[in-house]
């Protein structure tokens, strides 16, 4: 709604402008207006907002009743490897239930899917671990152009852009080691 509201006043004062501008060349004002709401328009929206816009349904329910909507929709930047609706289908039966039940325990399995920054997947092939936002690594392998989490999970599509970071999408849900 926040960024709803800025957009809006955003429109308004760039209409104001050129309206207050008013000289024998209203087309290039009215071009300008229109390239900048464009602009505007196209550039991605947060975490939560990409994840929702591409059909992240059980990830974001699940962000929304861990609480962590507003975190993931602040400033960042974060990087999120963002497991399908598929790869909640795939836990054993009752997990998801339980976890979405437990919002403590949600939270503790959303963050481990989480790392500080924006780490585009250029830079992903280069690490063997990234520490995550619940304190503990995922561990990450490449053999060709297959990348693995934690020899499990695989990344099927890397570097979709929001403006507070980065997603890469897998294929099973992370689970932090127990401790």
């Amino acid at each position: 709604m926040k960024r709803a509201l800025t957009l809006i006043l955003l429109a308004l004062g760039i209409a104001l402008f050129a309206v207050a501008c008013d000289d024998d060349d209203d087309t290039a004002a009215d071009e300008t207006a229109a390239e900048t709401a464009e602009a505007t328009a196209d550039a991605p929206g947060t975490i939560v907002d990409v994840a929702t816009e591409a059909g992240f349904t059980t990830l974001v329910t699940a962000v929304q009743e861990a609480g962590l909507v507003e975190t993931l929709s602040g400033e960042g930047p974060f990087t999120v490897f963002a497991p399908t609706d598929e790869a909640f289908a795939a836990l054993p039966e009752g997990a998801l239930d339980d976890l979405l039940a437990d919002p403590d325990a949600l939270a503790n399995v959303l963050t481990y899917h989480v790392v500080e920054g924006n780490v585009p997947a250029a830079d992903v092939v280069t690490l063997e671990s990234a520490t995550t936002v619940q304190g503990e690594d995922i561990q990450i392998s490449v053999d060709g152009d297959v990348v693995t989490l934690n020899g499990s999970a695989t990344v099927t599509q890397t570097d979709v852009a929001a403006s507070n970071g980065t997603i890469h999408v897998i294929d099973t849900v992370l689970t932090p080691p127990a401790g």
